[in-house]
């Protein structure tokens, strides 16, 4: 591969991360780890979803929303592209990405963090 096409490739990733980031709340980012990038709350803690989950609908409450944080919407979140906002039975509102809704785990100490994904087979990390 050329030099050019190397700087015509890199442009073009660095014009859709661009593109992404614009599309996202003000509580969420992209972060790399390992296993490429994920999106992630303001303090850059990897974000996950759950596959008991239904679209629009959190099926995680009491000790699993102890362990498992709800990535809360603030009153001012505006829906945007694929995030949009769940009303949660506890009358808190949730940040949810192509309808599934997103949360944090108790267990990620650092920013890049993935200690969750993968676990009981029904987290994963939320990606891009």
């Amino acid at each position: 591969m050329t030099n050019k096409s190397l700087a015509g490739l890199f442009c073009c990733f660095a014009g859709l991360a661009s593109a992404l980031a614009q599309d996202l709340p003000a509580s969420v980012g992209v972060g790399n780890t390992p296993k490429g990038q994920v999106l992630t709350d303001a303090r850059g803690m990897t974000l996950y979803v759950f596959d008991v989950d239904r679209p629009g609908t959190s099926s995680c409450y009491g000790s699993c929303a102890e362990t498992w944080r709800p990535l809360k919407a603030e009153q001012s979140t505006v829906p945007q592209r694929q995030f949009s906002v769940v009303l949660r039975k506890d009358g808190t509102s949730q940040l949810s990405y192509k309808g599934r809704p997103l949360y944090t785990w108790h267990k990620d100490n650092a920013p890049g963090d993935i200690n969750g994904d993968g676990f009981r087979d029904t987290w994963h990390i939320a990606k891009p």
